[in-house]
């Protein structure tokens, strides 16, 4: 499986862009590595986004390349802007990955969530209760919690991504922090899936056997741009993101699958409002 390092869309756009010039001008990485005097594992850390390139080998393969005064222009801007940070690096102790970078800069965010709720959707007490299972420490707990508040407001800014979550009636179900914690935590969802860039889905325990069995999983998307698609997945064991053209179509079928045996959108915020009140509602049988 691929591992994404690149921190910004931008910067997965310009190595998409100098890998497509190379193959446009017909050389092979070998061909175009020995051309300009660079190692093959050089021009493929570009080419994946795994290391920041220099202005002058930018300029150095964009000659070699033969491109065009507009693309050369595009291209140079594109550069100076790849690797910019931004709100998140104030929090570089506590998102180890790439992540929120993507998710800065994706179109549209598609999740499948059997065990918490995602953490864009997560109320302060709710998140709190999460993190501290990790640590003790309530400096740390603190931290933690105000970057994942952070991370919440991408969808509340104008140009929010799209956000299509479906959770399992289990994350639903499942009491943490109490029932106070929980039940503003329901809450909080219903008024999420009342805003345009959030749909809410709710896959009931009686839809038996499904796609999602195995973990979680999220799809970012980018401009309609199906070639920068990432898939993502986190874990106890770290964050694993996925590139390939075959493994991102894995993801997505995944997901499609998971939303069709899903309850209807209007049918899982009724479903999380009678949750909230103390209704505790039958799982209700997919449409």
């Amino acid at each position: 499986m691929a591992v994404v390092s690149s921190p910004t869309t931008r910067g997965r756009r310009l190595a998409f862009e100098l890998r497509k010039l190379r193959e446009r001008a017909g050389l092979t990485p070998s061909q175009a590595a020995r051309q300009l005097g660079w190692s093959l594992s050089k021009l493929t850390r570009i080419e994946k986004a795994q290391t920041q390139p220099k202005n002058a080998d930018i300029e150095a393969a964009l000659a070699l390349y033969g491109v065009d005064d507009a693309t050369h222009a595009a291209l140079a801007k594109l550069a100076k802007d790849s690797w910019k940070r931004g709100w998140w690096t104030a929090y570089a102790d506590v998102f180890s990955g790439s992540i929120v970078a993507l998710e800065d800069e994706a179109s549209e965010i598609r999740a499948w969530e059997p065990q918490l709720v995602p953490g864009l959707l997560q109320t302060e007490d709710y998140a709190r209760e999460v993190i501290s299972t990790y640590t003790g420490d309530q400096v740390a707990v603190q931290r933690r919690v105000m970057a994942r508040m952070n991370r919440g407001m991408l969808l509340r800014r104008p140009n929010a991504p799209q956000l299509h979550a479906v959770l399992d009636e289990a994350v639903l179900r499942r009491a943490i922090g109490g029932r106070e914690v929980i039940r503003k935590q329901l809450t909080a969802l219903t008024e999420a899936a009342g805003r345009p860039n959030i749909t809410i889905q709710v896959l009931p325990f009686d839809a038996g056997a499904h796609r999602g069995l195995e973990g979680s999983m999220e799809l970012l998307s980018f401009n309609d741009d199906d070639e920068l698609d990432v898939a993502f997945a986190e874990g106890p064991m770290g964050d694993i993101y996925l590139e390939s053209a075959e493994e991102v179509a894995r993801i997505r079928v995944g997901l499609e699958a998971i939303c069709h045996v899903a309850m209807s959108p209007s049918e899982s915020v009724k479903f999380i409002t009678a949750l909230a009140q103390g209704d505790r509602p039958q799982g209700a049988s997919p449409e």
